[in-house]
């Protein structure tokens, strides 16, 4: 039941890598009062593809990867487009959980980013489920490129079964994760910061780790593109 998994994923945190704070660039010139430099300026953003089935079509190794995954309505589409400045980069569907590959685009063609298919979407068959879970599972375990993935979370909504089993995945694999908090505007000034706290313990995740967000008002998008940056640019666990 949901007490029960509270509690399981409540301990200690189970990320591998480095804090987010050790991964933040220090912030040069703001307190000269100079605008603050983008993290990541977005100079080519090309669509590379699908893979529709797991040891499908996937882009050719090489470049860095860091996948996006989700619950199919937390808003990971539109936290997408105003991560990377494009109105339309990523679908923004009308009918949650009808992306069925996983989207990789190339960016400043230094890294890729994969979009991972949306988890948890009501009306799908049990057997489309397990096709999407092994397709995003063979996926992440797979993956020497992958050097991390970007969790998403609904900040008005507790973790689902499917988001806890994601964590205890990316857990197992010992695969670097960041947590992005969606839809943070629709919350109060006084109820954002304790419910940061408390979705970070019940993933079993340090604070640090998790980015309040808002497609709406492009809050967190720096903080998550730095994040990105920094996460990029570490070296593959080759243990």
């Amino acid at each position: 039941g949901g007490a029960g998994e509270a509690t399981r994923c409540s301990g200690q945190p189970r990320r591998g890598g480095a804090r987010r704070d050790a991964l933040m660039p220090e912030e040069k010139g703001a307190e000269a009062g100079e605008k603050l430099v983008d993290p990541l300026v977005i100079r080519h953003l090309d669509f590379l593809g699908g893979m529709a089935e797991s040891g499908g079509w996937r882009p050719p190794p090489g470049l860095p990867e860091v996948a996006f995954s989700g619950r199919s309505n937390v808003g990971k589409s539109s936290l997408l487009n105003r991560l990377v400045r494009r109105k339309a980069f990523a679908r923004v569907s009308k009918t949650p959980g009808r992306t069925r590959e996983i989207n990789f685009f190339s960016v400043n063609r230094e890294f890729v980013l994969a979009d991972l298919p949306g988890y948890g979407y009501a009306k799908v068959s049990k057997e489309k489920k397990s096709e999407w879970g092994r397709l995003i599972e063979g996926y992440l375990r797979n993956n020497p490129d992958l050097r991390g993935v970007v969790q998403l979370l609904d900040a008005r909504r507790d973790p689902t079964p499917d988001d806890l089993r994601m964590f205890d995945l990316l857990a197992e694999i010992g695969l670097p994760a960041l947590v992005a908090v969606t839809k943070i505007d629709k919350l109060s000034a006084r109820e954002r910061a304790g419910r940061v706290t408390t979705l970070a313990a019940y993933c079993g995740v340090v604070e640090d780790q998790v980015i309040p967000c808002s497609a709406v008002t492009g809050e967190g998008r720096d903080d998550l593109a730095a994040s990105l940056v920094a996460l990029l640019a570490t070296p593959p666990d080759d243990s």
